[in-house]
């Protein structure tokens, strides 16, 4: 399975990861990353915070833009160089979020495809946004 290539991207191409994340998810990120914050792991803790509730690691809903590049646009093959980000809402256990990356600019002559990108959860509430540069497969 291969990537589309520049040549095959057009401005205002646009595609979408969704996954519900489970508690499994948010306690495996927590073991790889290294991120141990009881806000994400300790219902206890995290119910005196201003969430209520535990949240899921903002990183972790950041990776489902990098599925959505890896995976669907453009695809296999595609080397992320580069992401902004601003995170606007938390994300929680059992929400279904959508990343979705949409192609804002294409530079042919170096490779490189700049993409809008935006994580929402199931009722459309956005949990962050920003930009990605990636060089799609030759």
């Amino acid at each position: 399975m291969k990537g589309k290539t520049i040549a095959e991207i057009a401005l205002g191409d646009s595609a979408v990861f969704q996954k519900t994340l489970s508690e499994s998810d948010v306690y495996l990120f927590a073991g790889v990353s290294g991120d141990q914050n009881p806000a994400h792991i300790n219902e206890v803790y995290a119910s005196g915070t201003r969430f209520k509730t535990r949240i899921a690691h903002g990183m972790l809903v950041a990776s489902l833009i990098s599925a959505a590049l890896g995976t669907r646009l453009p695809g296999p093959g595609t080397i992320y160089l580069g992401q902004t980000i601003k995170f606007t809402a938390p994300a929680h256990i059992g929400d279904t979020v959508e990343a979705k990356v949409t192609v804002t600019a294409l530079e042919p002559r170096k490779n490189i495809v700049t993409l809008e990108t935006v994580c929402t959860n199931q009722d459309g509430k956005v949990l962050l946004e920003g930009t990605a540069t990636v060089m799609p497969p030759k």
